[in-house]
């Protein structure tokens, strides 16, 4: 779990009840090292707790709605969910294996979007900008040689 975090507190933030099943999802998502999908997230929190699948999937759909979680594409024609920026954890790209379905996050900056020209012609405004890289991982390429 992101010792930098307080779950509670992004809650809060969001006028969310600090519930114990959306605080465990957050927990969950946060201390993952990369985005989990839905199956994923529902395993993590029905290990030694009683929790339904339907209940795990409202909580992820209300806290992408909230903005406390992204909902991120995967190559698979599934979603992954990771932490949206905040305070603790910046936006960043994501690399997607082709080979395994695995998704990992890159570090922030890298690739870097120049939003300015954009910005500069696009009438609109632009709220998220979700970034995947698909491709072979290093464990999959092995694993063909």
């Amino acid at each position: 779990m992101c010792d930098r975090c307080d779950y509670g507190g992004l809650l809060e933030a969001r006028d969310l009840e600090c519930s114990l099943n959306r605080l465990r999802i957050l927990e969950i998502i946060g201390g993952s090292p990369h985005p989990l999908s839905a199956q994923e997230v529902f395993a993590l929190a029905s290990r030694g707790q009683n929790i339904n699948r339907v209940t795990v999937y409202r909580i992820l759909d209300l806290l992408v709605e909230k903005r406390l979680l992204e909902k991120i594409s995967a190559g698979d024609r599934s979603f992954r969910y990771g932490l949206a920026p905040n305070a603790n954890h910046s936006s960043h790209a994501h690399f997607y294996c082709t080979g395994c379905g695995r998704m990992e996050c890159l570090s922030p900056g890298s690739p870097l979007v120049d939003m300015a020209p954009l910005e500069s012609t696009f009438p609109g405004m632009v709220e998220r900008v979700e970034i995947r890289l698909d491709g072979i991982c290093e464990t999959c390429l092995e694993q063909e040689r």
